[in-house]
């Protein structure tokens, strides 16, 4: 039988599924924000926001649904250069 799969955002209600999920993994609970993958109304695995390591429920199934966590993560965004870009460097000449 093949259950929904659901991802979303964690909350504060969930941070005690969180801890018991990384209990069943031996890691230690995640700090912060995190994606969720549920599978039917089970929580099967974490990514954190912050760019560490995920963990999941090491009695299921879990490598698609860190890969679906992963996919699914913002990404994070590029620090500016503080040189100045290309463009700059034209208007710098034209000026």
């Amino acid at each position: 039988m093949n259950q929904p799969i659901t991802i979303r955002r964690s909350t504060a209600a969930d941070r005690s599924a969180m801890l018991d999920l990384a209990a069943l993994d031996s890691r230690s609970a995640l700090q912060g924000d995190a994606l969720l993958a549920f599978t039917g109304s089970e929580l099967r695995a974490a990514l954190p926001l912050d760019g560490g390591a995920p963990i999941a429920d090491p009695f299921h199934p879990t490598a698609e649904l860190v890969e679906l966590l992963r996919l699914q993560a913002p990404r994070p965004r590029r620090q500016r250069s503080h040189r100045p870009g290309r463009l700059a460097a034209l208007r710098a000449r034209a000026a």
